[in-house]
């Protein structure tokens, strides 16, 4: 099947204020049980030529017509390349694209994939937000996790992040892993806490198909995650979070002030443009989608011969960008503007104000703490 892929230069389009890109590094020392995402483990001898493959799909892409006012390095665990690649990555956006005068810049993190003197590399290379994969600090909910870096490692890499000058240092967390208790997921994010970062994400485990905890939980050998339990978990998270004065501003996200918040997925959330480089990354730019190869091999074999490495695209009608301003725009604390609701959709607002799952502040819903918990449900009803 043939398809039309994205455009030859990304001067080709009018990116809109907030324009992002997104870097994809697919490596990953081991990959965890729980992990779904574009990652492979085992191809080292891959990293030197991939960072090439890189520097030369962000070069063709080039001449964008406004800055990028973000950049994200995820993965897999892009602190598993040298800090010096990452750093000659980031210097062909900011060569191609352009970077706004105050550009978050941030990279996904291990806890054992930095050091001291990385993570000042890494730092005086322009990166600005550091994102650490900590998820718990229980050596047995780490261990059903599959994760293999020691919590002890945590505190040590957040304070060398703090010396070497990173703005904004963010801690990943996960609940509802089987096994783990309430006294458990306490113990993890007032761990996280202590270490006084400045934006925390706080996800609930989803058991993805084809994941080997997955196939465990198939087995038996261990329960799937409990939706009253995770409830639990979340009404504990935002009450730790909030008394230490980091503020929801997105269904999984706090943040310890407004300039904290990740820009970068905002622009996903708001549904912004973004250029997603590397295998398996997606770009959205004014409502054309398309998305590279999974692959890294495929993935550099298109680069070398030339080629694209879009693998589709689709264009998004007018009512499919409606749809993901509500599926999306409902999960921020700034709520969904009542006027993207049809007329379905408004019909159903009053007896979710009257059950206490929004409130309406001007012109906008809110999510409740009661419609947080619920917040798919309340989604279904105002897309009926």
């Amino acid at each position: 099947m043939s398809v039309t892929l994205a455009p030859a230069r990304s001067g080709d389009w009018l990116a809109e204020p907030g324009f992002g890109v997104y870097v994809h590094i697919p490596f990953c020392l081991h990959r965890c049980h729980y992990c779904d995402f574009n990652t492979y483990e085992g191809l080292d001898a891959l990293h030197s030529p991939y960072v090439d493959a890189l520097v030369a799909e962000i070069e063709r892409w080039n001449g964008a017509t406004t800055p990028a006012t973000s950049v994200f390095f995820g993965g897999g665990t892009p602190t598993l390349l040298p800090a010096a690649d990452l750093v000659r990555v980031l210097d062909v956006v900011r060569a191609s694209f352009g970077l706004a005068a105050d550009a978050e810049v941030t990279t996904e993190a291990n806890p054992d994939s930095v050091t001291a003197d990385s993570l000042a590399r890494l730092r005086d290379g322009g990166f600005t937000r550091i994102s650490y994969g900590m998820q718990s600090a229980v050596p047995h909910v780490l261990a059903t996790l599959d994760r293999t870096h020691n919590p002890e490692r945590v505190p040590l890499a957040v304070e060398w992040a703090r010396a070497a000058g990173f703005q904004q240092v963010s801690i990943d967390l996960i609940h509802g892993t089987p096994g783990e208790s309430l006294a458990d997921w306490r113990q993890s994010v007032q761990s996280a806490l202590a270490m006084r970062p400045d934006h925390v994400s706080a996800y609930a485990l989803v058991v993805e198909p084809g994941t080997a905890l997955a196939r465990r939980v198939a087995r038996g050998e261990v329960t799937a995650p409990d939706d009253d339990q995770a409830a639990d978990a979340y009404e504990l998270a935002e009450r730790l979070l909030s008394a230490a004065g980091l503020r929801w501003y997105e269904l999984s996200s706090w943040a310890a002030r407004a300039d904290a918040r990740s820009r970068h997925n905002l622009g996903y959330w708001r549904g912004a443009d973004w250029w997603g480089v590397g295998p398996g990354a997606h770009s959205h730019v004014g409502g054309v989608r398309w998305w590279n190869v999974k692959h890294p091999t495929a993935y550099g074999n298109r680069i070398g011969a030339g080629l694209s490495p879009a693998q589709a695209r689709e264009t998004l009608d007018q009512e499919t960008r409606r749809v993901e301003r509500v599926l999306l725009e409902t999960r921020l604390a700034e709520g969904l503007q009542h006027d993207v609701l049809d007329d379905a959709g408004r019909a159903a607002v009053p007896g979710l104000v009257a059950d206490g799952s929004v409130d309406v502040q001007g012109d906008r819903l809110v999510l409740t703490p009661r419609g947080r918990l619920l917040a798919d449900a309340v989604v279904r009803r105002l897309l009926p």
